[in-house]
């Protein structure tokens, strides 16, 4: 487990000062400053914690689906993370989501999946979404969960998928550079004529951030700024405070 970062802020309610917890579960140690950072900006109030494990990544990646080992294991941390006065979990990996659907019938308290208000989003933007992933084991369930919310929601989508080979190594090999020139490449030349682009993983977020302003025409969606808000949104409502809405700003991408 990462040390713990705690930012307290007490929200006063009838003379009872509570400060909400919020767990975050990553499978890579890399997205900790990244998320750390969302959550200090957007709900300074709310003491977080984050759980590292690499190996239900690494498994996953290996077996090339997530097996019931994987999910029961996932299980277990989130387990953890209440019995350690968590008020909410966030699963920050899109690889694992099937297992975090099953958390949310399991569990009392709001286990969030990282890429759930994303697809939300991305269903209302648009009917022809383009989805990129750098690892098949996330671009599967990504689409999957893109056509249950247009189900949800009553709409009709198309789905382009791109598997950027080789970001991935690149990422975990710290480079960035190889990374973001992979997934430019897709952005420009595989999404062309897209209502809206839909990062699948919260380590491709950074990528937009390289390309000069007006470079794409579509809007680009990632997953860490909205799960977030949608975090934020949960344990608001969890005090009985007005839930602030989840938007996506059609205009920009979300980093």
């Amino acid at each position: 487990m990462a040390t713990q970062v705690s930012s307290r802020h007490a929200i006063r309610g009838e003379g009872i000062d509570v400060t909400r917890t919020l767990a975050l579960i990553h499978t890579s140690p890399t997205l900790t400053p990244l998320f750390g950072a969302l959550c200090a900006k957007s709900m300074p109030e709310t003491t977080i914690f984050h759980m590292v494990d690499e190996s239900l990544i690494k498994d996953t990646i290996r077996e090339g689906r997530l097996r019931r080992v994987t999910m029961r294991r996932l299980l277990a941390m989130i387990e953890s993370a209440e019995m350690a006065g968590a008020d909410a979990v966030l699963v920050t990996c899109s690889s694992i989501g099937a297992g975090v659907a099953i958390a949310q019938k399991l569990f009392d308290m709001p286990v969030i999946r990282v890429d759930e208000a994303m697809a939300e989003a991305a269903v209302r933007m648009g009917s022809r979404i383009g989805v990129m992933a750098t690892l098949t084991t996330t671009l599967k369930p990504t689409t999957a969960l893109l056509r249950e919310k247009a189900r949800a929601a009553g709409v009709e989508i198309e789905v382009v998928e791109s598997l950027c080979d080789g970001a991935f190594d690149a990422v975990l090999a710290g480079d960035a550079t190889t990374h973001d020139r992979i997934l430019t490449h897709a952005l420009k030349q595989e999404m062309k004529g897209v209502d809206v682009v839909v990062l699948a993983q919260a380590s491709m977020a950074g990528v937009v951030k390289t390309l000069p302003k007006g470079t794409l025409k579509m809007p680009v969606l990632s997953s860490p700024e909205l799960a977030v808000m949608k975090a934020r949104e949960i344990l608001a409502g969890l005090d009985g405070n007005v839930e602030v809405p989840v938007t996506a700003n059609s205009q920009k991408a979300h980093h």
